[in-house]
């Protein structure tokens, strides 16, 4: 999932009465639910942080942050296809559809081909239509 909002805080338990750990300020934000209680979510962030959000400030919109170097985007899957984009580490995107090792993606209005490797959103050899 993706968070919905610019300003997102994560508490340590499931419920408004639970402190506030930290705030994300970044709408898009690509995080995985690893619990759910009521209307509450705890989420795992890319750096493996733990927290409680609401489910409202939470989207099914599939997101994607590059890691690692410059990552190449394909036309193609398929690594001796021409390139298109370059993305930077911490670049966000959208995930549009993966086949276990490569992943159809948008970053930026450009719409491409990257290696699930390369970037955090998706589980190892996840398949999505």
């Amino acid at each position: 999932v993706s968070l919905s909002s610019n300003e997102v805080n994560v508490r340590v338990g499931p419920g408004k009465r639970y402190p506030i750990s930290w705030v994300f300020t970044r709408s898009g934000w690509p995080v995985e639910i690893i619990a759910e209680y009521e209307l509450w979510r705890q989420i795992r962030d890319i750096e493996g942080a733990t927290g409680w959000v609401h489910k409202s400030l939470l989207s099914g919109r599939r997101t994607i942050l590059i890691t690692g170097e410059r990552r190449p985007i394909y036309e193609d899957a398929d690594t001796g296809s021409v390139v298109i984009l370059m993305a930077e580490p911490g670049v966000q995107g959208k995930l549009l559809e993966c086949d276990g090792p490569w992943c159809a993606v948008e970053i930026a209005g450009n719409k491409g081909w990257l290696k699930a490797s390369h970037f955090y959103g998706v589980y190892e050899n996840e398949k999505i239509r």
